[in-house]
């Protein structure tokens, strides 16, 4: 099986183009074209069905897609191998990631990643949404939430602490919450799937809903809004420390610490062998964020 073929088949999964899927490779449109053609015939099956604007994959082509992935992870692998580690990693890293942290915390460090690696071309896509890494053709996901799929493999890039925080025009006007019977008295900004908050109260965990006049799926229009005088919000460090720094925000209710063992993870699909560009870009942004992370240095974090 030609490894050629693999490698355009992988990124037209991605693409849904056989044109643009071509171009990454170097490949004209009919060349790519005749590629997949080959790959269909020597595998006896259709693999994408085509139209005059995109071409997706068949029932048999998503069944071959993360098997085709692993082959070529494997090879990068055993390249590197016998390199001896004088093999760069190469090629184009596809990569998922939460809009908001991205941008603050990936973005201004990707330059000195590219630098590391030139023969490597990121794909960055910045979305809160969780994605499907086999469906869309990622190559890793950076997410911040409770992992749920079982059949990835997730590494922890740094902690992600939580707290309750709010402007101290907020807490001037409405009062500062002493108590979580207080806190439900309160104005509250509400991220979209997060309703209910959970805090350590001595042995147990105790659950709260926050109620409030502003909801969001965006953390930076979270944040924005807290500073803005809203109401109380739970916040990530890594969101607000910066804002902690100046004053601009200030902890709520730091004798009732919020139960969360949540953290920043990178997740790649299960496979016995993890492809070295993986791998890079997993170890720098490690080496980047600290143990601990850079933004938890704030004395309020």
């Amino acid at each position: 099986m030609n490894l050629e073929h693999l490698r355009l088949f992988v990124r037209l999964a991605a693409t849904h183009n056989i044109s643009a899927a071509g171009q990454e490779l170097g490949l004209s449109p009919a060349v790519a074209s005749t590629h997949i053609n080959k790959l269909e015939a020597a595998l006896g099956v259709r693999l994408v069905h085509r139209t005059t604007r995109k071409v997706s994959l068949t029932e048999e082509g998503l069944t071959f897609l993360p098997h085709a992935q692993e082959v070529l992870a494997q090879v990068e692998v055993a390249r590197a191998s016998i390199g001896v580690g004088n093999i760069m990693p190469k090629g184009t890293l596809r990569v998922s990631a939460p809009a908001s942290f991205a941008t603050m915390h990936m973005m201004p460090k990707l330059k000195g990643f590219l630098g590391r690696y030139p023969e490597l071309t990121v794909d960055f896509r910045l979305t809160d949404t969780v994605v499907d890494l086999v469906e869309g053709g990622f190559d890793i996901a950076i997410r911040n939430s409770a992992l749920k799929d079982s059949s990835l493999i997730a590494r922890k890039l740094a902690r992600d602490k939580r707290m309750l925080c709010a402007s101290p025009e907020y807490l001037a006007k409405h009062g500062t919450p002493r108590s979580l019977e207080e806190l439900a008295q309160h104005n509250c900004i509400v991220l979209t799937g997060i309703d209910t908050w959970q805090f350590q109260n001595d042995a147990e965990v105790v659950t709260i809903r926050p109620r409030g006049s502003f909801r969001t799926d965006n953390g930076t229009a979270m944040r924005q809004a807290c500073v803005a005088g809203v109401g109380i919000a739970m916040q990530a460090t890594w969101n607000v420390h910066q804002h902690l720094r100046s004053g601009e925000l200030v902890p709520v209710l730091e004798d009732y610490p919020l139960a969360s063992d949540v953290a920043v993870w990178a997740v790649y699909p299960s496979s016995q062998l993890l492809a070295p560009k993986v791998r890079a870009f997993i170890d720098y942004y490690i080496e980047q964020f600290g143990t601990p992370p850079y933004w938890d240095s704030s004395p309020h974090v």
